[in-house]
């Protein structure tokens, strides 16, 4: 939890604190009561997988809160992987090392996709506001990950579909095992974390309510800024990955379980139509549409837009500068909607622009 040291005061905060009495002389025959308002300090909540805290396949407005928190409050939530106990089995994974959350879950609903731990209601959101998400400490939860060849696939014409891998992960020193001479580093993110969008949806294509964007850039100490479509976000997470390349081009990347801590603040003072991101180095601008080229213009517009209104430089001096010092990346090619990000490299603003 050493991203958000800075948020705590002493241990962990469970509840607000109580209201102090301090008498005030005002005179010699006169003593008040002053009573303080209650100070509101922030909270550190642990969100757990389970039944009814599990949403599988789907970004809905309509679900049931599994948690309840305000503004500036902290979450440690566990995610579960992909794949049911069956497939993680036949992959060789030993049945003790799947947790029983998962079975439980895979029996209770006849819904299959991503299991997405919450949804969260952030008290203060409304529709219209921003939902600033801090990703603090990401700690691997199996021993192992797995790799999978989906139908979505760049060349899934070329494999077997559904051909899955099991890469040990040796946490000490963060590496995956893939094969002989082979190791991986292992930067564990997040692949799916969004907030309820106006009606259901699927949770495979990303769009302007986040959800599956399998950024890879989105590691601890990092921010996710998410538009607000309803009444208290309604936050979810999951899609846990130990590490993926740009592009995820077989449809999975190292699926693994995840806990994180997030902080959640609602930002009224920022409109946004598209998600964005911050990382100690970059400003990310994204773009999210079926037509990869598409993709590409959303991510240069929304590039655009944010030189212009975040550091008042004029649209064309943003557009020319995006082509000389803003990289494009291939998010992922797998998810239906395809996704392109923007690496805005902060130490390239040296003062202050000038409209």
């Amino acid at each position: 939890m050493r991203h958000f040291a800075r948020y705590c005061i002493g241990t962990r905060a469970v509840g607000a604190i109580g209201a102090s009495l301090a008498l005030m002389t005002v005179g010699p025959l006169l003593a008040l009561a002053q009573v303080s308002a209650p100070v509101q300090r922030p909270q550190l909540h642990k969100l757990e997988p389970s039944v009814r805290t599990v949403v599988v396949g789907a970004y809905d407005p309509a679900v049931t809160p599994a948690l309840r928190v305000r503004s500036g409050d902290m979450v440690e939530i566990r995610t579960l992987g992909v794949g049911t106990a069956e497939s993680l089995e036949a992959a060789g994974v030993a049945p003790g090392d799947i947790e029983p959350e998962l079975r439980e879950i895979v029996k209770s609903t006849k819904d299959r996709g991503h299991f997405l731990t919450g949804p969260v209601y952030i008290e203060e959101a409304e529709p219209g506001d921003v939902l600033e998400i801090d990703i603090g400490e990401i700690r691997l939860v199996r021993p192992y990950a797995t790799n999978g060849m989906g139908a979505n696939g760049v060349l899934a014409g070329d494999f077997d579909i559904g051909t899955r891998k099991l890469i040990p992960l040796d946490k000490a020193r963060m590496v995956g095992l893939w094969g002989p001479g082979v190791e991986v580093p292992l930067k564990p993110f997040f692949g799916s974390m969004g907030v309820a969008p106006p009606e259901k949806i699927s949770s495979t294509p990303p769009g302007k309510h986040a959800g599956n964007l399998d950024n890879r850039e989105l590691v601890a100490g990092t921010k996710l800024f998410i538009p607000i479509h309803v009444k208290g976000a309604l936050f979810q997470v999951g899609d846990g990955h130990a590490a993926q390349a740009d592009g995820e081009v077989d449809q999975t990347g190292l699926e693994t379980s995840l806990t994180g801590i997030f902080r959640f603040t609602v930002r009224k003072d920022m409109k946004l139509k598209w998600p964005r991101a911050e990382t100690p180095t970059h400003y990310i601008a994204m773009g999210l549409d079926p037509d990869v080229n598409e993709a590409i213009r959303l991510a240069v517009s929304e590039a655009v837009d944010f030189l212009a209104k975040e550091k008042g430089m004029r649209r064309g001096d943003a557009y020319m500068l995006a082509s000389v010092a803003v990289d494009l990346h291939i998010t992922q090619l797998v998810d239906k909607t395809k996704g392109v990000h923007a690496m805005i490299p902060k130490s390239i603003f040296v003062g202050k622009p000038t409209k």
